[in-house]
């Protein structure tokens, strides 16, 4: 069942949007039509990213009034309920970002897969009034060859990514020796892997995979930097 909605509804249609737009690209250049794709996909779920967009800098703005908190009230009953308190003063609902994450996430999976298996033009995926490219060219732009690992591309995956997660993060105020407790010692340990250790995996990752997947990483977290820009 699950197999069946997501390839009715979200890969299927965005593997025969690539091959349209590889189709009218000039050059029937894959890595234009990739990036065309990338960008199409995020203009529509800018209402969606934007919204946790601005969940997250409202969780950084009142980070500070937080920490009074955990300071203040050691209970951890009490605590929670202060918190909870300080949401409903600054209408934050930290778990709208999760729930928008998980809206977006079958798209982007979707863009992954049909980005990393390609066109394959006699496919009986294409829809019969999706017109076909007379040929697929895999050299983006006629510099970079799609086919082959590109280690500068992987090395901007991790680059982008790391500007993208350091952007998003909420900055970890610092902790005298002693003071720190074990849930703050975990908040700062998975904050450090996910701005360091992540990045790093994700350019091994790309670096695996075939470039049309780099392009789509580097496109996508460039416009997600953007617009975490613009909304500040």
């Amino acid at each position: 069942m699950f197999h069946f909605i997501y390839n009715t509804f979200f890969h299927l249609p965005l593997y025969n949007a690539l091959v349209f737009l590889t189709a009218i690209v000039p050059g029937h250049d894959l890595g234009v039509a990739v990036i065309l794709l990338t960008l199409i996909v995020k203009v529509v779920l800018i209402p969606v990213s934007h919204k946790t967009i601005k969940t997250q800098k409202k969780m950084k703005e009142i980070e500070p009034e937080m920490a009074k908190i955990k300071e203040k009230y050691k209970d951890q009953q009490e605590q929670a309920m202060k918190i909870m308190e300080l949401y409903r003063q600054h209408g934050v609902n930290p778990l709208s970002g999760v729930f928008l994450m998980f809206v977006q996430l079958p798209i982007i999976l979707a863009l992954f897969f049909v980005f990393r298996e390609g066109i394959y033009l006699a496919s009986s995926s294409i829809y019969g009034f999706v017109s076909k490219p007379a040929f697929v060219s895999t050299m983006l732009f006629g510099i970079i060859d799609l086919t082959q690992k590109n280690i500068v591309l992987s090395l901007l995956v991790g680059i982008t990514q790391f500007i993208q997660v350091k952007l998003s993060l909420p900055p970890t105020p610092p902790k005298k020796e002693g003071e720190a407790s074990f849930g703050d010692n975990l908040t700062q340990s998975l904050s450090f892997q996910t701005k360091y250790v992540l990045p790093i995996f994700i350019a091994f990752v790309s670096y695996s995979l075939n470039t049309a997947v780099s392009v789509y990483w580097i496109v996508n977290n460039v416009f997600t930097v953007g617009h975490e820009l613009f909304v500040r």
